[in-house]
């Protein structure tokens, strides 16, 4: 990502976790954070299309550790299915390697927004009260569901109205052919992976963390790869 959009993207950010914010002020800069993001991305894909070389199909590997870190690992699934990336959940010790399989610069955008929702989410977590009479495990499980529930929601819609800006049907067809490339290149490395069953929680914190997830911002923080993942307590 060039340093003038990622400065951009930061400033954004910035602004949008200022307190003096206002709930209306922090929302519009996260809404364009997140407008630069997914036009980003389709950027680069229809500048790939000319010269393939330019953004290479790639994996990198994301260490997820616990506490919470299948919930974690649910976060990041949620912000890389709606950037054209797939993961591979892997066990290591008490979490988890997730396999991420994608192009160049999707894996970027991946790495920058996981990074930057993760310390958002523990935030949001340290925040939230837990319910008198509920496990706060339990809470704090389904406040992280509900956050990466709508999170994934947001970054869907703000790849559709990037595509929709950049051309339409021939931009949906070069990204539908990257999609393509990528999920070829997940069964060459696991031709025989599974998927998981569906977890079934319980807990009151779902609508809290959906509600944490609206005002997230979705801009990054940082170069991927500069620093350690942060962790969420508890």
């Amino acid at each position: 990502m060039s340093e003038a959009m990622l400065s951009k993207v930061r400033k954004l950010l910035a602004q949008a976790e200022d307190p003096a914010c206002t709930p209306a002020e922090s929302a519009a800069f996260m809404a364009k954070a997140t407008e630069l993001i997914a036009r980003y991305g389709v950027d680069r894909a229809l500048l790939a299309a000319r010269d393939p070389a330019l953004d290479p199909v790639g994996d990198r590997t994301v260490e997820v550790v616990a506490p919470y870190a299948r919930d974690k690992a649910g976060l990041l699934a949620a912000v890389a299915e709606p950037l054209r990336c797939r993961c591979v959940r892997r066990r290591q010790g008490n979490g988890f390697a997730m396999h991420l399989f994608g192009f160049a610069s999707d894996l970027e955008r991946v790495e920058l927004l996981f990074t930057s929702l993760l310390v958002q989410a523990a935030h949001g977590l340290a925040g939230a009260a837990v319910p008198d009479g509920e496990h706060p495990a339990a809470f704090r499980r389904t406040w992280l569901a509900g956050f990466a529930y709508v999170v994934a929601q947001r970054l869907r819609a703000a790849e559709e109205n990037a595509v929709a800006e950049a051309g339409g049907p021939s931009t949906a067809l070069v990204l539908a052919d990257r999609s393509d490339r990528v999920q070829r290149r997940v069964a060459e490395a696991y031709p025989r992976l599974r998927t998981a069953p569906r977890r079934r929680l319980a807990g009151g914190g779902f609508a809290p963390g959906a509600d944490a997830g609206r005002r997230a911002d979705l801009g990054g923080t940082g170069v991927p790869g500069a620093a350690a993942t942060p962790g969420i307590t508890g």
